[in-house]
């Protein structure tokens, strides 16, 4: 006899935030474990694809932190020379 678990597994929203010319999403996995970004262009309307999709993050510190180097262009101690 097979037994499925009632709960369904889904991503969700965690935050969502702007930076220099991009707009994003954080989204975690059902279980905390991992984090994703997706980023748009900051003119890109709501409803259009992502212009990226990032890896997933062990956490959202670490997310944030990609954004704030990689697309908001900030200088921070975290960022990679």
């Amino acid at each position: 006899m097979l037994s499925a678990s009632n709960q369904a597994l889904a991503d969700y929203l965690t935050s969502q935030g702007s930076g220099g010319n991009y707009r994003y999403e954080l989204w975690s996995t059902n279980d905390n474990n991992h984090y994703y970004l997706k980023v748009w262009s900051s003119e890109a309307s709501s409803s259009s694809d992502a212009y990226s999709t990032t890896s997933s993050f062990t956490s959202s510190r670490d997310a944030l932190i990609y954004f704030d180097c990689n697309y908001a262009e900030k200088s921070l101690p975290e960022c990679p020379q």
